[in-house]
């Protein structure tokens, strides 16, 4: 096997967010096709959610997809913006942590840039810190996660924390 061919790594990347998603309580659905917008479906109950995987290795402490998908063939390489409709999320598998960080692309233009490790300068605004995208957006939660998040929300405000 060539590891570094970006069709495995593809597959890795695939793989890790199928168990991240079930570690998190989601059954993993697989398309029948290579063909699909998505790459695999997160059910819970009746929640259904397309899921387009990408593979990301860190370059200067940071993640970066372009919202777009390349193929080549013999007359070039073609790049294409995704459909934001077909999708319902993006799973970000970083082999450099080990961990996968979930992006609704309806909640940015055409890319996103996600900061793994905190910046030299100490910016703070307008970063997208990656650990802040390690669980699937609000939305998808259920109501016993968030009652669960708002009790310990409120437990640390009591704490003094």
């Amino acid at each position: 096997m060539r590891y570094h061919h970006t069709k495995n790594k593809g597959d890795l990347g695939v793989l890790n967010a199928a168990a991240d998603l079930a570690r998190k309580g989601w059954d993993v659905l697989w398309p029948m096709t290579e063909h699909a917008a998505y790459d695999l479906v997160a059910n819970r109950g009746a929640v259904f959610i397309k899921v387009q995987v990408k593979y990301r290795t860190m370059k200067r402490g940071s993640l970066f997809v372009d919202f777009r998908s390349a193929w080549a063939d013999r007359h070039g390489v073609h790049l294409v913006p995704i459909d934001k409709d077909a999708i319902d999320l993006i799973c970000i598998y970083c082999p450099d942590t080990e961990s996968c960080y979930y992006v609704d692309p309806k909640t940015c233009p055409s890319s996103v840039c996600l900061r793994v490790l905190e910046p030299a300068n100490n910016q703070r605004k307008n970063v997208r810190r990656a650990v802040d995208y390690k669980k699937l957006p609000w939305k998808y939660w259920t109501e016993d996660e968030k009652k669960n998040r708002h009790a310990r929300q409120g437990s640390n405000l009591r704490a003094g924390n």
